[in-house]
């Protein structure tokens, strides 16, 4: 292993003068929408990570595209830092405003703009939430799958190429956004991509800026695609005598071709904590989370299958959910893990990892892990969307022990250093942000980063787009 990893310094912390004339421009242009109160920017200037950054110097509520344009036109007239900012569920320090500046609130942009329930897609402001876009099309018969566990804004998703529980059959964000409007370093106002399914027209601009972390524009219109509602869907627990048994069930299922939707683990450690945190009574020892989805008899035929592989590996305690209430019992458990752990050491920060490996050497890759975090004997969770061979590892540290935090770090450190060497990545979703520069170097070598300055600075040549983050200039 190499040298045990700490977060360097943070990148570019230095904050810069906010002029108190841009103050007055936007105070002049917004009104109401503006605010430098404390308690706003205090609110802006946190989110899920473990960083203590202090906050931006001004929040703008935009409302509209226009609102968005006239705040970045303003902000590179002065020089002045803007990070969006969509619900603040970042686990990576995405929000925080490591140079100051202003903090560009689009959560107020919530309109869905235009339903294609014919052409599976749909047209959102940024600001709309997964659940909120699931809520308005649901008389369609049609779903966007995407789940990442927080309501996120699908602006925020397609910023960061969030993924989550779905994956393993619908893809991620990369897969499934069609179409942005984006703002970029200027204020002026492109379109990139069509609602067509495919085009080899000039550069990829879309995948260029869907996990760009807000560095090269600011979102202001998603389209995204649909899928038909399955016409049956099941939910399942099972439980293992061990960790290594629910892993390489897993691993059985997916090389096998087996169309399962969602394929979820938790290990004993976590089920303790979901289970005080959510009132459950699962089972408390390794356990798979399972969905299929499909036809009634397609349905059938997945669940005999995996039935029978889980046999083969000790799985016991098959329990089904059927109804859309048992299911949705089932995964807001799940998606509470997260809460759960840090709800088990008050007052605790969750250091957390995000690795993905090839589906192969995930075995390799996560029980090395578990080990290594018991013998360290630092208080952990740990969830996988082992469906795609990605897991996450939180340690949960007492942020006034110094020690504990360099211990977190060194277990990270040595958990990617694994993922990397297996053929994976440092981040499966989560995205860069502030934490994982130091791993972005290891995993893709100096030349890549290098391409990505490079590309920062041509679109963005005065670095006022969330600087500081996925790279230092």
């Amino acid at each position: 292993m190499n040298a045990p990893y700490l977060p360097p310094s943070l990148p570019e912390v230095t904050q810069r003068i906010i002029p108190a004339e841009f103050l007055v421009a936007l105070g002049a242009r917004f009104g109401e929408q503006f605010s430098t109160a404390w308690v706003v920017r205090e609110q802006h200037g946190r989110d899920e990570s473990a960083f203590d950054i202090p906050p931006p110097a001004a929040v703008v509520f935009a409302h509209s595209t226009a609102d968005v344009s006239d705040a970045v036109a303003l902000a590179a007239q002065y020089r002045v830092p803007v990070i969006p900012f969509g619900v603040g569920s970042s686990l990576e320090g995405h929000l925080l405003a490591v140079q100051g500046g202003l903090s560009l609130d689009v959560s107020r942009m919530n309109q869905i703009l235009a339903i294609n329930a014919e052409d599976l897609t749909v047209t959102v402001q940024p600001g709309v939430t997964r659940k909120q876009l699931n809520d308005e099309i649901k008389s369609t018969g049609l779903f966007f799958p995407i789940d990442p566990g927080a309501d996120a804004t699908i602006g925020g998703m397609s910023a960061t190429r969030a993924s989550g529980t779905n994956a393993v059959r619908y893809g991620t964000m990369r897969e499934n956004v069609l179409a942005l409007e984006v703002v970029t370093a200027s204020g002026e106002i492109i379109r990139t991509g069509t609602r067509a399914k495919k085009s080899s027209a000039g550069y990829d601009l879309t995948r260029l800026l869907v996990g760009s972390e807000g560095t090269l524009g600011v979102i202001t219109e998603v389209t995204v695609k649909l899928y038909p509602l399955p016409e049956a869907v099941m939910a399942a627990t099972c439980s293992f005598n061990s960790l290594a048994d629910a892993v390489n069930t897993t691993i059985q299922i997916i090389q096998l071709g087996i169309p399962i939707a969602r394929c979820e683990l938790l290990d004993a450690n976590t089920i303790r904590m979901v289970n005080a945190h959510s009132k459950l009574t699962l089972r408390e020892g390794a356990m798979l989370l399972m969905e299929f989805h499909g036809s009634p008899d397609g349905v059938k035929e997945q669940v005999q299958t995996v039935q029978d592989i889980a046999a083969e590996f000790g799985g016991a305690a098959f329990e089904w959910a059927q109804t859309p209430e048992e299911r949705t019992r089932l995964w807001t458990a799940r998606h509470n893990a997260y809460f759960a752990g840090v709800q088990s050491r008050p007052g605790c920060k969750a250091i957390t990892t995000d690795a993905c490996v090839p589906i192969s050497h995930l075995a390799d890759a996560l029980l090395d892990s578990v080990t290594e975090a018991q013998e360290a004997g630092l208080p952990y969770f740990l969830v996988g969307h082992v469906g795609d061979g990605n897991f996450h590892m939180g340690y949960l540290i007492d942020p006034a022990i110094p020690a504990e935090r360099a211990l977190a770090e060194k277990l990270n450190h040595q958990l990617v250093s694994r993922a990397l060497q297996l053929g994976g990545t440092c981040t499966g979703e989560h995205g860069v942000g502030l934490h994982k520069q130091g791993f972005l170097v290891e995993e893709t070598g100096n030349g890549a980063v290098d391409m990505m300055r490079t590309i920062k600075r041509a679109l963005d040549p005065h670095n006022i787009l969330n600087p500081g983050k996925i790279f230092s200039l």
